[in-house]
């Protein structure tokens, strides 16, 4: 029989954690091994906090954005969005990437800034400000032994900087048990370089989207067991 797959989660510690609490339903076992920190950058405050509107495709750029003050704000998808409304903002939610967004930026007129990290995936219309870094880290040491144990290890690419960034990490190591993707989006999903067992796209480019991503990946797990 073959060993319950891990859910290996690569994310920032914070974003990691969150997305370990939501796939606890789905009855797996999490290790937690970031392969990017989220570093605030220094930038201008003022031009932030006096803007007409902003458009964050990231939560991480929230908290460098100023009182909200009921100001316009255009976020990539729903876990931007909650934050954004938290911090005070008058949020138009984005259909979770920032190609599709694109039709949101058209027309926005003067005031508007796009407050990014230093690593984008798609240039905005929008005057953008850099506020934060993405900085990479090493393979962790939990990482290391899942990956060279025997039970599959289900890795979420949650963009394609992070997809590099993970096939990069396990280019120079003993990756020993079976790897099944579950990539956010089919960008992320085509700059995969490592080795694949099986891979299921998430059908929406957000968190559930790679939830059901990793829910199907099990689900046909278990139904290759019971055929088998």
């Amino acid at each position: 029989m073959q060993p319950h797959p891990v859910l290996l989660i690569t994310r920032p510690a914070a974003a990691a954690r969150r997305f370990a609490a939501q796939a606890a339903g789905l009855g797996l076992d999490c290790v937690i091994a970031p392969l990017l920190r989220i570093d605030p950058m220094d930038h201008d405050r003022a031009a932030a906090a006096m803007a007409r509107g902003l458009v964050f495709t990231s939560e991480n750029a929230v908290p460098a954005a100023g009182p909200g003050r009921g100001r316009p704000a255009i976020c990539v998808g729903p876990q931007t969005a909650a934050a954004a409304r938290a911090a005070g903002f008058d949020v138009t939610e984005g259909p979770g990437d920032a190609a599709r967004m694109m039709p949101l930026l058209q027309d926005l007129g003067e005031g508007w800034l796009h407050l990014r990290g230093a690593h984008v995936a798609a240039v905005l219309p929008v005057p953008g400000i850099v506020v934060y870094d993405q900085t990479a880290l090493p393979l962790p040491d939990a990482a290391r032994q899942v990956l060279a144990g025997n039970a599959p290890v289900i890795l979420p690419l949650f963009s394609p900087r992070s997809a590099r960034l993970a096939a990069a990490a396990l280019a120079g190591e003993q990756v020993r048990a079976p790897l099944w993707l579950a990539p956010i989006s089919p960008a992320a999903d085509a700059v995969w370089t490592g080795p694949a067992a099986r891979r299921a796209v998430a059908s929406t480019p957000d968190a559930a989207g790679v939830l059901g991503a990793i829910a199907g990946l099990t689900g046909a797990a278990h139904s290759s067991a019971a055929t088998g």
